[in-house]
């Protein structure tokens, strides 16, 4: 017998519902993957339809919402530390041309983000070289490549007592646009100048 698809309303309700959760996941427990999150939230709601899934947008409205109203402390506070965080990073590795990406420049980063930046380099061995030449301990991860145009590198290193990931690409892909692998959109990018800017404006 086929199954039957949820009342249009019913759907939209519980659509809602779904990145409601998925946000509160992002916010309180540190989730940063939108897919991950929706995923999470529809199975403990008992959602099977993908019809009813919310978009990444919606999930993102959701989780600005929650923070907004939950973390309306905690999360400015917390965003404006991992930005300080990150153009530290940033002023260190001026020249690997580096990108502040993700939750942190975006706005949505909560107490459990990590700062992200992308570097460009001839080779990620370049930037272990600098950071062992200053000293940085720093630890190397296997890239997961989401398609040619991935990282050829991704190291890691603690700064303040928060993690900095740096994503290492060849230097002609600082003019290429690339898609998320989190979020699926093509993700801003901000450079030193810029979150020195943010952080001005509080």
């Amino acid at each position: 017998m086929p199954r039957r698809k949820p009342a249009p309303q019913a759907s939209s309700f519980l659509r809602r519902e779904i990145a409601a959760m998925a946000a509160r996941l992002m916010a309180e427990d540190g989730i940063t993957d939108y897919g991950q999150a929706k995923r999470k939230a529809a199975r403990a709601l008992g959602a099977l339809e993908a019809e009813v899934l919310p978009t990444n947008d919606e999930i993102e409205q959701e989780l600005r919402a929650y923070q907004a109203l939950y973390q309306a402390e905690e999360q400015p506070a917390r965003l404006y530390e991992l930005r300080q965080v990150a153009l530290a990073a940033m002023q260190l590795l001026a020249e690997f041309r580096p990108c502040l990406t993700g939750p942190v420049l975006d706005g949505t980063a909560g107490r459990y983000a990590e700062v992200d930046l992308e570097l460009f380099a001839d080779s990620g061995k370049d930037v272990e070289i600098f950071l062992l030449g200053h000293g940085i301990p720093y630890e190397a991860a296997e890239p997961r490549r989401s398609g040619p145009d991935g990282p050829e590198a991704l190291l890691q290193l603690e700064r303040d007592g928060i993690v900095v990931n740096l994503a290492v690409y060849p230097l002609a892909a600082e003019r290429q646009n690339r898609r998320s692998p989190w979020t699926g959109r093509t993700p801003a990018r901000a450079r030193a100048e810029a979150v020195a800017a943010l952080l001005a404006s509080g």
